[in-house]
């Protein structure tokens, strides 16, 4: 099946109530097929089991960091195709280049305008040139 034939597929790993419901209005109003979980525990093995198209990556989480989910995603060769955007309220640029360096997609300082993270998802979940 064709990618334009199916819903893409969103997980969101978020620990924060008010950015998750702002993430579900979003996200369903795109008409992405999304989910989310809370806590950084449990981030890899949902990613393992579910295969989302992009993953819309908390970096301070309870228990396991973004960026330690972001590595053990990239080492993993069978989620290759899994997209990751690493958001962060600690936006520095110093943040910003270690989440690029362990192999986030992109990365998006909170509080972010659901504009720019729109733009942002649209950008990441577009089709490979050539595909």
């Amino acid at each position: 099946m064709a990618d334009g034939d199916r819903k893409r597929r969103v997980l969101v790993v978020e620990d924060e109530d008010n950015i998750a419901i702002a993430l579900d209005y979003l996200l369903s109003r795109e008409g992405y097929d999304h989910d989310r979980i809370a806590n950084g525990a449990e981030a890899v093995a949902r990613i393992r089991a579910t295969l989302p198209d992009l993953v819309l990556l908390d970096v301070m989480l309870p228990e396991v960091s973004g960026y330690e989910i972001c590595q053990n995603v990239r080492t993993d060769p069978a989620l290759n195709g899994v997209k990751i955007l690493m958001m962060t309220a600690r936006g520095s640029a110093m943040e910003r280049r270690k989440g690029l360096a362990l192999g986030a997609d992109g990365f998006i300082a909170k509080p972010f305008e659901l504009k720019e993270l729109r733009a942002e998802v649209q950008r990441l979940l577009a089709p490979e040139p050539g595909t």
